[in-house]
């Protein structure tokens, strides 16, 4: 008690029973805002998502912790009140410390609701095309709170933050050649978000096909990938906005391509004939674009032309394509078949052979 004299000069011993109420009321009180206060908010949150008030719900729910802690630090600070005999809400030398506890847990529930939304982006914006600025928003927003609350604490305790916001500027410029590169992150991101080449949920692949998969996250340094395999790769802004990206979700059609081998054998009369079949069923199939279709011999060889077969699916979804390839591929079987048509090897594996 002694140590503390310096502090509380009014400061009196406590006696046993003044320590047991204390106690007690601290128990109280825990079990209050564990089953009374929580119980209270819960139903809150509950009334306001039946209301239709998704956002305010939204907001009541992440301060839960915050308004609780903030009791609960109330109850402990009463307690010690009456255990010292001093109202330490009031007095000079403990009133700044307290404040800074509640003005701590304020912020907190801010910052929960922003952290909240920054992993839950779609549930504020009601817009059904994604807004990739919002998670950037959102994450500047929260580094934002974090400084405020600082300050604020800071101003309680008389903090020269004149002095402070001076040496950061003159350590700043410093730092900035430091993490020169992390920068060219940073507005390569920015770059991303304003630009909006690709959301969250899109399939790309860049130029050099070195990267390719499914955007899981977009933030200020890097962009996550989950690549073909399941692989989750982290890409550097800097290095996106450097190079052509193919955002492959934008597609509302798929190229197919197939090549043909026939020997050179081959009347050209049942050669154009069976080219047109395979022509008219392609246009035929559900699934295909009628007005792109190419069914051509493209190139000659010593001994076989090579046909082109080109046509383009209705589709952006890779599973119902190469279904459609199939099909396509069992109609050439077939209309080979009919028409008797003598196939060729590829000239490339016929070098081999010679070798």
């Amino acid at each position: 008690m002694d140590s503390l004299k310096w502090l509380l000069p009014n400061l009196t011993v406590p006696t046993w029973i003044d320590i047991t109420i204390a106690v007690a009321f601290c128990v109280v009180g825990w079990l209050f805002q564990h089953f009374v206060l929580k119980k209270i908010i819960t139903s809150s949150v509950t009334f306001l998502k039946n209301r239709q008030r998704h956002f305010q719900a939204t907001v009541l729910g992440q301060f839960n912790k915050a308004i609780r802690y903030a009791f609960m630090s109330a109850v402990v600070v009463l307690s010690l009140s009456n255990l010292l005999k001093v109202f330490l809400f009031t007095h000079f030398a403990t009133k700044n410390f307290v404040l800074s506890i509640m003005v701590f847990f304020a912020f907190k529930g801010v910052y929960d609701v922003l952290h909240y939304y920054t992993k839950k982006p779609l549930e504020l914006n009601s817009d059904e095309e994604q807004n990739v600025l919002l998670p950037f928003f959102l994450r500047i927003g929260k580094v934002l709170i974090m400084i405020l609350a600082m300050f604020t604490i800071a101003s309680f305790w008389n903090f020269n933050l004149n002095g402070f916001l001076t040496g950061i500027g003159l350590t700043g410029v410093a730092i900035a050649f430091g993490i020169r590169d992390t920068l060219a992150h940073v507005f390569g991101g920015m770059s991303v978000a304003l630009d909006n080449p690709f959301q969250i949920g899109d399939w790309i692949a860049t130029e050099d096909q070195k990267i390719e998969g499914t955007i899981e996250d977009i933030n200020l340094r890097s962009t996550l990938i989950q690549t073909g395999d399941k692989g989750l790769v982290y890409v550097p802004n800097s290095y996106l906005v450097n190079r052509p990206i193919y955002n492959l979700s934008k597609r509302e059609k798929r190229k197919c391509e197939l090549f043909l081998y026939v020997a050179a054998e081959n009347e050209e009369e049942t050669l154009r004939s069976a080219l047109s079949t395979i022509h008219q069923q392609i246009h035929l199939h559900a699934n295909t674009e009628k007005e792109l279709i190419h069914v051509y011999i493209d190139e000659l060889y010593h001994a076989s032309y090579r046909v082109l077969v080109r046509f383009y699916v209705a589709t952006n979804d890779t599973a119902v394509m190469l279904n459609v390839r199939q099909d396509i591929l069992f109609v050439i079987r077939q209309v080979v078949q009919d028409y008797e048509i003598v196939l060729a090897e590829h000239p490339d594996e016929c070098k081999l052979e010679k070798k």
